[in-house]
C-alpha cells in the first residue's frame, strides 16, 4: 500500500521552538521587557570585523558563494588557532567551516548516527543538540551529569550506566549550556579514554572557550584526536551570533563525510561572515573577548549572588530550579504557570525541560541584554521567588 503524503514523525515530534510556548506573550507584551531566554549577547561585533566594515572593493566576490568546506583564508586561520590553543597538529583538512556551530554540530551527527543510533547527551544539554539527533532519525540519551559529578570515576560509572550496544557517540559542552558549570579536565580525560575504549566518537561542543571565568580552558581533542570532533563558534566568541559562522575540528579521515552532509544542507556559510571572522581572528576578536569576559562575569556572579546560588564558572548562563514556586493541582504544567507568571512582569527565561529532564528549571541567559536591564530582570526575579 502507498503511503499517503505525510510529513516525517521523526520531525514533527521535535519541538519547533526552545520558546515557543513565550513567543506570543513576548510578541504581545506592553512595557519594559527583560528578554533572558535567548542564549546571545547584546554587545556588537569587535570594530572592523563588522559586516559595514566589509567592501566589494577590498573583497572581491564577497557575495558569492566560496569554497563549500570554507573560505581558505578563514580555514588556514582556524588551523593555526586551533593548533596553537589545543597544541594539536592541524590543517585545514581537519576544518569544516559551518552555518554556526549548529551546523558544525549537525554535520558532525549526520556522519556518525545511522537510524537508531544512540548520542549519550551529558546533561543539562545545550537544547539544539537533541532535535539535530533525532533529525537524524537517531536516539539521544539524556545523561545527568553536570552537577552530579565531581570525580573521574563518577564520570565513567555514570556514562556507562547509560551504554547500550546503539551508542556511537558522546556528546558533552564545556564551559556549559545551560549551567554555567565547567567539566573539569581530569573528568574530561576519562570520559576521552572511556569513549576509546568502547570505540565511540566524542562531539566536543566548546562554543563557551573564551568564557571560562577561572583557570585556562581544557580541549577535550587533545585527548584523542582520531575520535573527537570539537565544535567552536564566532557567534558566542565575538557577538557574530546573526552571522552564522562556526567550525568544526576532527580527524581528516573523516571530515569527508562531514563536508558532505554540510553540502548537502547549508552548503556553504555565508562568505561575507567568514571575511567577518577572519578579521576577528587577525587580533581585535581577543581583545574584544577579554573585556567581554571580565563584563560577563561580574554580571553572571552578581545576579548569581542575588538569588542565592554559586556563581557561574563560565558560559553565560545560570541553571535555577524553582521548584518550590511551582504550584500544583491546576491543569496546566506549574513550571509553564510560573514562566506565565515571569512573563506578565516582562521576565522571560528558557524552560528547564528544553535541556533535558529539568521540569522543574529555568535558565538565566544574563548577556542577552545590558548589564543594567539583566539587573532588573534579576531584581523581578527575586521578587517573585520571594528571596
Amino acid at each position: 500500500m502507498p503511503r499517503h503524503p505525510q510529513l516525517s514523525p521523526t520531525v514533527t515530534a521535535i519541538s519547533g521552538s526552545v520558546y515557543s510556548k513565550l513567543a506570543q506573550k513576548l510578541a504581545t507584551h506592553r512595557g519594559p521587557v527583560y528578554p533572558l531566554h535567548v542564549g546571545d549577547t547584546w554587545m556588537e561585533p569587535p570594530t572592523g570585523c563588522r559586516m559595514e566594515d566589509l567592501r566589494v572593493g577590498e573583497h572581491p566576490g564577497m557575495h558569492r558563494y566560496t569554497a563549500p568546506q570554507g573560505h581558505p583564508v578563514l580555514l588556514a586561520a582556524v588551523a593555526r588557532c586551533v593548533e596553537e590553543k589545543s597544541g594539536v597538529p592541524t590543517t585545514p583538512d581537519n576544518v569544516l567551516i559551518a552555518a554556526g556551530a549548529t551546523g558544525a554540530l549537525g554535520a558532525a551527527v549526520g556522519a556518525m548516527v545511522s537510524p537508531g543510533d544512540e548520542v549519550l547527551l551529558l546533561a543539562p544539554y545545550w537544547p539544539l543538540i537533541a532535535g539535530i539527533v533525532r533529525s537524524f532519525h537517531g536516539t539521544p540519551v539524556a545523561v545527568p551529569f553536570l552537577g552530579r559529578v565531581t570525580t573521574p570515576a563518577e564520570a565513567v560509572e555514570q556514562v556507562e550506566r547509560h551504554r547500550t550496544d546503539r551508542t556511537v557517540a558522546l556528546y558533552l559542552s564545556t564551559p556549559n549550556n545551560p549551567t554555567g558549570l565547567v567539566i573539569p579536565g581530569e573528568v574530561l580525560r576519562a570520559l576521552v579514554a572511556w569513549a576509546a575504549e568502547h570505540e565511540l566518537w566524542v562531539i566536543a561542543d566548546e562554543v563557551y572557550e573564551h568564557y571560562q571565568f577561572a583557570g585556562e580552558h581544557v580541549y577535550s581533542r587533545p585527548f584523542d584526536p582520531a575520535r573527537t570532533f570539537a565544535a567552536h563558534s564566532f557567534s558566542k566568541a565575538y557577538g557574530m551570533a546573526g552571522n552564522r559562522c562556526g567550525y568544526v575540528v576532527g580527524p581528516a579521515t573523516a571530515m569527508g563525510e562531514l563536508r558532505k552532509v554540510a553540502t548537502h544542507t547549508f552548503y556553504s556559510t555565508p562568505t561575507a561572515s567568514q571575511l567577518a571572522a577572519v578579521a576577528a581572528l587577525a587580533g581585535p576578536g581577543d581583545a574584544w573577548a577579554f573585556a567581554a569576559r571580565e563584563q560577563y562575569r561580574e554580571t553572571g556572579s552578581w545576579a548569581a549572588g542575588r538569588l542565592g546560588i554559586p556563581a557561574p564558572q563560565g558560559s553565560t548562563f545560570l541553571f535555577l530550579d524553582v521548584a518550590d514556586q511551582l504550584e500544583n493541582g491546576g491543569d496546566g504544567d506549574p513550571l509553564d504557570d510560573f514562566l506565565a507568571r515571569c512573563g506578565e512582569r516582562g521576565l522571560f527565561l528558557a524552560p528547564g525541560p528544553s535541556f533535558g529532564p529539568y521540569p522543574t528549571h529555568v535558565r538565566i541567559c544574563f548577556t542577552a541584554a545590558p548589564p543594567e536591564r539583566v539587573k532588573e530582570g534579576i531584581e523581578i526575579l527575586t521578587e517573585i521567588l520571594g528571596r
